[in-house]
């Protein structure tokens, strides 16, 4: 009699890492891999476009030295936006103008690293003829996610008014005569 071993068992799969995994829209995804339960070389294939908001599926195969085929694994990657546009507010804030003097804003800036410039939205006014505290709002989206900043305006009277004496100064009277202001 001749015995031959046959191998009929499979590889099996295993994942490393998370299933499913998150990744940042416009960061760079790293697949965690897997591994063979006998050291069989793993493939994946897949495209996970971290550009584009989305579900991807990462699939795993592998076959062993007797020509023996895994079952396949998969890992679900997810392509999220949670993180909005900076923004950075231009000059002071607070920022502080006299009762009466004109005020412009600085005005602000947003970007979102990954994705480029984002316009913002102003919004708010300041009565520079009433002492008061002004919010300026600045409002930026990326599609996604809404941010807002805001800055404070101080309109303040801190100079006093200018008198201006008319006339003489210092003036002379005559005695017993009248005299007007």
């Amino acid at each position: 009699r001749t015995y031959m071993k046959v191998d009929t068992t499979a590889p099996i799969i295993t994942l490393n890492g998370q299933n499913p995994a998150t990744v940042e829209k416009g960061t760079t995804y790293t697949d965690a891999g897997a591994s063979a339960d006998g050291g069989e070389d793993v493939t994946s294939s897949s495209t996970v476009d971290t550009s584009t908001i989305g579900t991807y599926i990462v699939t795993y195969s592998a076959t062993d030295t007797a020509g023996n085929i895994a079952i396949a694994k998969t890992r679900t990657v997810n392509v999220v936006d949670t993180i909005g546009p900076v923004i950075t507010i231009t000059g002071d804030n607070p920022v502080t103008v006299e009762l009466g003097t004109i005020y412009t804003d600085a005005g602000a800036t947003a970007d979102e690293t990954a994705i480029g410039d984002e316009p913002i939205i102003t919004s708010g006014t300041v009565d520079i003829n009433t002492v008061g505290i002004y919010t300026i709002s600045y409002r930026a989206t990326d599609g996604t996610n809404t941010v807002t900043a805001t800055r404070t305006v101080n309109v303040v009277d801190t100079i006093g008014p200018v008198i201006t004496i008319t006339g003489d100064n210092p003036a002379t009277v005559e005695l017993g005569t009248t005299y007007t202001d």
